[in-house]
Parts: structure tokens; sequence; C-alpha cells
């Protein structure tokens, strides 16, 4: 049953047009030219049954597009309370609806309604959805708590020791940074198994890049320990994830908040570089000194009498990580793109 009334009125081009409703009836005047040429046009409809008093207009060039809604969605047997129908009247063939046409239209939107139903209920429903989405909601809090005591720490320390800070930020906040990057290593696995949406590759660049920072560099070399170079990687480190694990947990019930949203896909502009900087200052720092302990270097049996030096090692992972840094920042400014990038309309 259609409740809009499409009315067209040519005129070429129609000027300062008054169209109002009043007591049922259309009252329409304007100037334009038309068949009397340049002149004022009016006329006026009393519709069969109520309509609503305030119709809708759109003007182009070529005509006066009237949209008049009814009160009651049914069927009229005309459109004029008079039976015979006024001259300058004429049916819109294009917009035609009889209630044949209505009855198909509605089976049609019917049997899709139900086509939709049947797909969606051959879906598998996930006994576990609830399951693994509390496990998502827990892990990132506990990350976002860890991050955020990391950072705070080290702030309050720095406003109140000043660059005597530096010093000594591995022995007061390695502890909570080898819990949380070892908890990170779950974020491979939940990519791997397909628990969350995150591509595998960025996620073991960036969790592998910073364990070996961590475990083998700093946690191996007690010379490294007490470098201001500690400071600045852990503080790039917590501030990036100050906003990463609050955007995945707020996702997980379904929440965005805009601002948010902005500083989790923005932050990491600055972010990673600098990290990537710190990272590779703390590698070539700790060469001289891999080189004058031999730790780590691997000396193959006779009769090849070769060493694999681990200053080598390093030497290449220094390439790697700026690969590694490139290929977050390219899979970032992707995520960036979709989510903070200009919105494509739909076509209708």
């Amino acid at each position: 049953r259609v409740r809009e009334l499409p009315i067209n009125a040519r005129f070429l081009p129609p000027q300062n047009p008054d169209i109002t409703i009043t007591d049922n009836v259309l009252h329409f005047r304007a100037q334009g030219h038309g068949a009397k040429g340049d002149n004022i046009y009016e006329f006026e409809i009393e519709f069969l049954e109520p309509v609503e008093p305030k119709p809708m207009c759109r003007m182009t060039q070529r005509q006066l597009n009237i949209t008049v809604q009814k009160k009651e969605s049914n069927w009229w047997e005309r459109l004029t309370k008079q039976e015979k129908r006024p001259l300058f009247l004429a049916p819109d063939f294009d917009r035609w609806l009889d209630e044949s046409d209505a009855e198909m239209e509605l089976k049609e939107k019917e049997e899709e309604k139900i086509n939709k139903m049947k797909i969606e209920s051959r879906v598998p429903k996930d006994p576990f959805k609830h399951l693994k989405k509390g496990y998502l909601i827990m892990y990132n809090l506990v990350q976002f708590l860890g991050f955020s005591w990391i950072f705070v720490n080290m702030t309050v320390r720095l406003f109140i020791l000043g660059k005597d800070s530096f010093y000594d930020t591995f022995h007061t906040i390695s502890d909570m940074m080898y819990f949380c990057q070892t908890l990170a290593l779950m974020e491979i696995m939940n990519s791997l198994i397909g628990l969350v949406r995150s591509p595998l590759i960025p996620s073991v660049v960036q969790v592998f890049g910073r364990n070996f920072v961590l475990f083998v560099i700093l946690g191996s070399l007690e010379e490294m320990q007490s470098k201001p170079v500690v400071f600045f990687i852990f503080y790039f480190w917590s501030i990036t994830e100050l906003f990463r694990y609050p955007y995945y947990m707020l996702s997980c019930i379904g929440i965005e908040w805009k601002p948010l949203t902005w500083l989790r896909y923005t932050v990491w502009i600055p972010l990673y570089p600098l990290g990537g900087l710190a990272e590779a200052v703390c590698i070539v720092q700790s060469i001289p000194i891999f080189s004058e302990t031999g730790k780590f270097s691997l000396g193959l049996p006779n009769p090849l009498n070769v060493t694999i030096q681990f200053p080598f090692v390093l030497q290449i992972y220094l390439i790697a990580l700026f690969l590694g840094v490139f290929v977050n920042f390219r899979h970032l400014y992707k995520q960036r793109k979709q989510h903070l990038g200009p919105k494509k309309r739909k076509m209708k």
C-alpha cells in the first residue's frame, strides 16, 4: 500500500512556488513557462481521503515534484474526491503500483527474509563464543593494567629523580615488563588459531622483536641494564600499549569510542619509528660487549674450526629490525586508512 502520492507539475523553470494543503485540498501557484508561455499557473486538487498537511517538494530544471503523504496506508479507488479526473491530471505509469504488484513485492520480501533466516540457521553457532569474548576482555585488561603501571611508575620517577631515573629503569621495571611481554606471546597464538582477525606476521614481528631485545640483549647483559636507552625503549612501548589494549577491550563488547580510536591509530606514527630507533641503539651498544665476552657465539667442531660470532648475528638483525618496523608501519597505515579514512558512500 503506497503512502506517498507523487504529483509532477511541469514548468520551465518554476519560480517561487506556493504549495499548501488546507482541508485536504492541495493548493498550487507558481510563476513559470508552460502552455500559456510565461505566466502564473495555479490549480487545486481535493484528495479522496485524508492526507498529511505538509507536502514535500523537489524542484529540477525540467519539473517540480510534489510528494503528499497519506494519513493511512490503504488503497484508494482514485486520487481525487471528484469522480471525473481533471484534464491537467495524468497518471505517472513509471511510479504506478496496483494491488497485485504490491502483493508480489511483499511476497518477494517475505521470501527473501525466510531465505535469510534459513541461511543463518545453517551456520553453526559457536558454543564457546562468550568464553572466547571473556578471555579476550580479560587478556586486554590485564595487559592494559600492566603497561599502565609501567608508564605511571616511570613518569613519577622521572619527575622525582629527573635524569637519574634513566640508569635504574631496568631494575625497577623489568619484572613487570617481563610479565607483559611473556603474556604477549598469546597474541601470536590468538591470531594463529583465528581467535582474532589480526594478521599473523605483524604480531610475530612485534612480539618476537621486543622479546629479543628484552630477554636476549637486556636480560643477559648487566652492562646494558644501566644504560639510559632502556628508559626510552620501555617508555615508547608502554605509551603505545596504553591505547591499543583498551581499544581492543572495548571492541570485544562492541563499543567504539572515537577519541580512543583516533589515538589508537595515530599515536603509533611517531612512537613506532622512535621505538625502533631506540631498539637499534640498544643493539649497537651491545655489540662491543658481546664481542668482548664472546657470549652466545657458537664454535663449530673441527675440522671446520669456524665460529659463528653473535655480534655478526646482531648486525644482520639490525637490518631485519628496520624491515620489521616497515612491515608494521605499513600494516598500521592500512588499518588507519580503514578506520579513520573517508567513508565510502553506498550506492543505492
